[in-house]
């Protein structure tokens, strides 16, 4: 059945291959409705630089008076010497930015140096960012500069605040302090590699998180580590120039923890801020901190990149299957205790629930309270481990995939787990990877992802930080809601290498359940546009 099917899709995909093409496979008839676009149309500024000149006046040189302030208090610091040109001035692409990325750079700077950058998976954010930083500096020498004129001695030097020119250099000299936060310890490491890849000197670098606590000019940090450091000494953030916010929708209101970075940030008006995100809520009231500080300057979504060929096209196959007699009954008793529960203190979602349960009243309510989020977790449970759904994928692998690199996502470890014992019994051999699995451990995974073995499993943990370009093929076993999972999930494949154009996502899902929610939300992810045409016929 399920070689059948793969046989009919690849026939109705060679029909309709053209440009761009976004193909749904199979169970259209489940998706019908009008394709979703944004609804919002970011305006870009001009990008020929001409409308940067009344904007630096006041931002860099403010942004330098700031840095003069941070960089006398850190000269002790290794790798900073404010005899040298900023660090950030050496980096030097082995490549030229694609014109989506130069698009992103001068909008940003054209907000002043604030501001979100909302690009899919896989389209070059971190570049971006790299960029932003330098050109930040380098348009000092151009837009910040004030003359001041010593009648004393007669002294022509050209000052801005702590950078300054003399009249026979145009270095600007000074460090220029750039503070990265990112949500995994994966990306302090992935980042560094890049950073001295493209012409920064390693000494130059910092990495901070666990005992590794390094300042330097460009300092990488999680966002747990920079948060520690701030209960100790907000330093680490108050003294970079600039700050930039990897995975920006992590740190909204949900995320108290994270969230604090902002009280620091929020003190300084002159600091350079930037946010790079694959997906974010803009109306979704916890992100309203983000939305007040980084306000979205230019959006290139999945749909945006896929017809500008870069990345592969999406190919979904929607597979449905139903639960058996056994689960059916206890889906049905978790969902009817839950809906009682709700009509009973009119609450209907997570977070009203949990108003419920931190209530000062005790007793009954917040017993019914834990009782509502038990029988949300053995639902959800429920549908993650589903025998018809763990069994279809076990067939899919070895029927259609058993010699190509596989991406699989559930909801539950308990559920990847079912997982990895039933391919095992079929004599095909797979990997686990959690966050438990030391870092050093998931590399060894990855370095042997191919040769020993094929399927790789996962909850949440190759959502991001994981660059596996050559994977195409990837399974999704249906149960979340959450956009951004969707989407960081999706992107995971849609890299491009050579002689890949597209890539197979199945959707495997139980009928009749919250699980069929899940191809609305796939098919929003991966049609809705951040208005490029629109903007190209402005």
């Amino acid at each position: 059945m399920l070689a059948l099917m793969q046989e009919e899709g690849h026939l109705q995909q060679l029909k309709n291959e053209q440009r761009g093409k976004i193909l749904f496979v199979a169970a259209l008839d489940l998706l019908q409705g009008r394709r979703s676009s944004s609804s919002d149309t970011i305006n870009q500024q001009e990008s020929d630089g001409t409308r940067y000149d009344s904007l630096f006046k006041n931002t860099i040189t403010t942004t330098a008076k700031s840095s003069l302030q941070n960089n006398n208090s850190v000269d002790e610091e290794k790798g900073i010497n404010n005899n040298e040109p900023p660090a950030i001035l050496n980096l030097r692409f082995p490549f030229e930015l694609k014109p989506d990325q130069v698009k992103a750079v001068e909008a940003w700077l054209a907000n002043q140096c604030r501001g979100s950058i909302i690009y899919g998976s896989g389209t070059g954010k971190t570049e971006i960012a790299f960029e932003c930083a330098k050109r930040t500096v380098a348009a000092m020498r151009s837009y910040g500069s004030r003359r001041v004129e010593d009648n004393h001695n007669n002294n022509n030097t050209t000052y801005i605040d702590d950078y300054y020119y003399d009249n026979n250099s145009t270095n600007i000299q000074g460090s220029f302090n750039i503070l990265m936060l990112v949500p995994r310890i994966v990306l302090v490491e992935q980042n560094y590699k890049r950073l001295v890849s493209y012409g920064i000197p390693s000494e130059k670098i910092g990495r901070y998180f666990g005992e590794q606590k390094e300042i330097r000019e460009i300092t990488i940090s999680t966002y747990h580590s920079a948060i520690d450091n701030k209960r100790r000494n907000p330093d680490i953030i108050k003294r970079a120039n600039m700050v930039v916010f990897d995975e920006v929708h992590l740190a909204s209101a949900t995320a108290r923890v994270f969230g604090r970075i902002f009280d620091v940030v929020a003190e300084d008006k002159d600091k350079a801020l930037l946010g790079l995100t694959a997906t974010i809520d803009e109306h979704d009231p916890v992100n309203s901190t983000i939305m007040a500080l980084l306000p979205p300057v230019r959006k290139y979504l999945i749909k945006d990149a896929v017809d500008d060929r870069r990345l592969a096209r999406p190919i979904i196959f929607p597979l449905k299957v139903m639960l058996t007699d056994k689960e059916q009954r206890a889906y049905e008793e978790y969902s009817k205790k839950i809906k009682t529960i709700s009509a009973r203190f009119k609450r209907y979602d997570p977070k009203a629930m949990m108003e419920l349960l931190k209530s000062g009243g005790g007793g009954f309510p917040r017993w019914q309270a834990r009782a509502w989020f038990l029988n949300v977790r053995k639902r959800k449970s429920l549908l993650a481990s589903a025998e018809n759904k763990l069994a279809t994928t076990v067939e899919l692998i070895k029927e259609n995939h058993q010699q190509q690199k596989i991406m699989v996502f559930s909801e539950t470890l308990e559920s990847i787990r079912k997982l990895k014992q039933l391919l095992k019994i079929e004599g095909i051999d797979s990997a686990l990877i959690d966050s438990r699995i030391p870092s050093l451990k998931r590399q060894k995974i990855l370095s042997d992802w191919g040769s020993k073995f094929y399927p790789l499993l996962s909850v949440h943990t190759l959502e991001i930080g994981y660059d596996v370009p050559e994977a195409g093929v990837e399974i999704i076993l249906a149960s979340t809601y959450n956009m951004n999972q969707i989407v960081q999930r999706i992107g995971r494949v849609l890299r491009k290498v050579e002689g890949k154009n597209s890539a197979s996502i199945y959707i495997i899902y139980v009928s009749e359940t919250r699980d069929s929610n899940i191809l609305a939300l796939v098919k929003t992810a991966i049609e809705s546009s951040g208005g490029r045409q629109a903007e190209e016929n402005s």
